[in-house]
This record gives structure tokens, sequence and C-alpha cells, in this order.
């Protein structure tokens, strides 16, 4: 029976220790919330529980050694770190996490040992890179061009729960939704490299119309420009990975950033109400009409309010982003969502040019089911038993843009509910024009 070690216990643990012991495997969780894994692990006896702090790599080392495969679920400071272990100890490894330089240097070191670390086995990434590589792969193999690419993903509240003036609720690392949205952005549109500094990244969201959902914005994700090399895609005009919302997120987001209320910069608030703490952040600012909508989503959120902070030296991401999980976490009875779109405008050798669109539109049940855990965690889990079973033979750092991976899992996720719907020869009418 083969032994598969999983480190840590986050929010989007539970389906994958639930779906690996499922299938007859032994499966041992290392993290410092052994109380929370051992509700995961629900009883089952191939399942074990351990406390284990990410700094004591002497004990990691050892549980690395006594398995057969490793899943990092940690924060992506730890990953190189996992995967040092690995490579010494010439275990397999599957994360969820982007591939940092730092992972990429392994990649002799992982093939020496005969081993693969494979990265990016989510949602985003993961999904929607295997899911554009088997459409943008479909058309190379006709012999046609991918001019225009535009990826975009997000995990937001069902539409019935999003009756906050955000119209967002948390489902998964909080800090890290708001810590997100200090990111500088770049894509290329139609030849041009657009190069967007932080302080611009919410100011020109264009809308999607979702099926089953309505308008959503849409912002940009990060640094877009190296999608061209990881896809095979040089010949693109346009390569854009976004990020959706529901109207009214951007705004706010955008005011929120002019005040400086999610600047990581601290600063002594002994004292300090909430409004002193804006007033702080803000001087300058030269103000918000009352009757727009970013005002009022910061009223409610209590960011106006004269009530003390009781805080000392603090941050005022710390506080914003505190007062948002307060008031935004998603409810025990409520769901959560995650929308997909890929949008391609594909030429052909005959001249003959067609849209192709592919959507996924997947719902959690409950706050303890969430849509996010399952669509990043079950990739993930898939990945394990095909490099268990052989299926995966590759070796050294990986994410899953080959045939050989992308393939079997898209597959594996459509029998548990988890598609894409692609849509072929659509009229131009049908592309983005941003």
């Amino acid at each position: 029976m083969k032994k598969i070690l999983i480190l840590g216990s986050g929010l989007v643990a539970k389906p994958i220790i639930q779906y690996l012991l499922s299938r007859g495997h032994h499966v041992t969780v290392a993290s410092n919330t052994p109380d929370r894994s051992d509700l995961m692990i629900a009883g089952n006896t191939q399942g074990v529980s351990l406390f284990w702090d990410a700094g004591d790599e002497e004990t990691l080392s050892r549980m690395i050694a006594d398995h057969d495969i490793v899943v990092s679920l940690l924060p992506y400071l730890f990953h190189v770190m996992v995967a040092t272990h690995c490579v010494a100890h010439k275990k397999n490894m599957v994360t969820t996490s982007y591939v940092k330089p730092e992972m990429r240097a392994l990649d002799s070191a992982a093939k020496e040992a005969g081993i693969i670390l494979l990265n990016e086995m989510g949602l985003d990434p993961g999904i929607d890179h295997m899911s554009a590589m088997r459409i943008i792969d479909q058309v190379h193999n006709r012999e046609g061009a991918i001019l225009e690419f535009y990826s975009i993903c997000g995990a937001i509240p069902a539409p019935e729960a999003a009756d906050n003036p955000f119209k967002y609720k948390f489902s998964w690392s909080p800090k890290g939704v708001v810590l997100a949205s200090n990111n500088d952005a770049k894509f290329l549109k139609h030849g041009n490299i657009v190069d967007l500094p932080t302080k611009d990244l919410f100011k020109n969201p264009f809308r999607v119309n979702f099926p089953e959902v309505g308008e959503l914005e849409v912002y940009p994700n990060r640094d877009s420009l190296a999608y061209k090399e990881i896809y095979g895609i040089p010949e693109a005009r346009t390569m854009y990975r976004g990020t959706f919302r529901y109207k009214g997120w951007c705004e706010t987001l955008d005011a929120m950033k002019q005040m400086n209320l999610i600047s990581s910069e601290k600063f002594d608030m002994s004292g300090m109400t909430f409004a002193g703490m804006v007033e702080h952040q803000a001087a300058g600012f030269h103000g918000l009409p009352e009757e727009s909508h970013a005002y009022q989503a910061m009223m409610w959120l209590g960011l106006f309010d004269q009530t003390s902070m009781n805080r000392t030296l603090d941050s005022a991401f710390e506080v914003t982003s505190d007062l948002m999980i307060a008031k935004m976490s998603l409810g025990l009875n409520e769901r959560d969502m995650v929308v997909m779109q890929h949008t391609f405008l594909a030429a052909f050798s005959d001249g003959r040019k067609e849209v192709i669109r592919s959507r996924m539109l997947d719902f959690g049940t409950l706050a303890t089911d969430t849509s996010i855990a399952r669509t990043v965690a079950l990739p993930a889990a898939i990945g394990v038993e095909m490099i268990l079973s052989g299926e995966i033979r590759v070796k050294g750092v990986h994410i899953p843009v080959i045939p050989e991976i992308y393939n079997p899992v898209l597959d594996h996720l459509e029998t548990m509910g988890i598609r894409m719907v692609e849509e072929y020869g659509l009229p131009l009418s049908e592309m983005i024009h941003v």
C-alpha cells in the first residue's frame, strides 16, 4: 500500500484527504492544527494526523523518507524547502502553487533523483492551464494559430450569497485575497504591452456576461506575458489573464487603494479610531461622494466608525483585512462558486477565423464543502494517483501543460462534475473586445 504525506490542513485540504482515503490509500496529514485534520480524516483507519511545525526540518526529512509521495499544501514560501528534502530522499511531490524561480532551479536535481516535482495542480493555477492547453493543442494540430487569448477565473459567492456591498465573501486565504490587490499587472493587447502599476489595477475593468450568473467585472491578474511561452503560442497578439468579481468590487478596492487602506506600512495607531486611521492614511485624498458605491461599502465595513481600534504598531492592511474577514466570511449555510472562462481567436491556413470559448461554473454546497476547495484539491489528488500508478512518467519540475498530464486529469474531473464546456466555431462577434 502506498503511503501519502500531506503537509497542511487548511481550507482546501479536506477534499484531497477524503478523496485519497476513499481510494484506499494510507494518508498522513502533518500540520500545526491536527484537530482540524482529525475532522477531515473523520475516523478513517487509513488516516493519521500528526502535529508538525513547518520550521521543523528534521522531522520533515524523516516523514518524507517514510512516505512514497508528498503533497505540500503549505504557504508557497515552504515549497522549496519541502522539495529539497524530496530530492534528497528521491520522493515525488505535488503542489497547487505557482512555480517560483527557486523551484524551477531544482529541475536538474529532480531529474537526477528520478522524481517529478509537479506544481500548479490546482484551479488557477491548474485547471486553467489544462483546459487552455487542450484547446491550444487542438488548434495547433489543425494547423491553426491562436491570435488572441483571454483566460479569466474567479472564486466568488454564489449569487444568493453576494449580499453585501462588496458582493464578495472569503472562502479561501482571506489575507491573500486582500494582499493580491497590491499586485502590479502586465498583459499583451493587440501586440502592445500594457504595464499597469498597482495604483491602476482596478481602474478600467471590463465586463463579461456569464450564463446563470449575470454580468461580472474583470481586472488583470499579475503578469500574463510569460504564458505565451508556457502555452506555446508565440503567435498570440493578445494574452490576458484576469480575475472575475461582481460589479462594485473594483470601484471599492480602487478607492481603498487611493486612500492607502491596504498599505502594509506600519505606524503607531495608539488611541486611534477607525475613522482616525482613515484620516491618517488618506491625507491629501480629495474624498468620495457619499452617494458613491465605494463610500457606502466602506461605511458598511466600519472604516468611518469612531470606535477605538485598540491597536498599537500596525498597518492599515491588517486593520482593513481584519474588518473584511469579520464581516465578509462565507456563512455556514452559504455557497461559493468558481467561474472560469477561456476565449480564443483562432486563425487557420485557409484564411478562416473562429472564436472558441470554454467555460466552467461550479458551485459549493456549504461553507464547509466549498467549490474552491474541490477545484483546487481534486486535480492534485488525481495527479498523486497518476504518479503513484506510473501514468505520469516525466521527471523534473513540471506544471500540467502536457497531454500526458492534462488529458487524464480533465477526463477524471469530469466524472466528478467538474468540467469545462467547450464551444467551437463561434462568430467573431463573440470575441471579447476591450
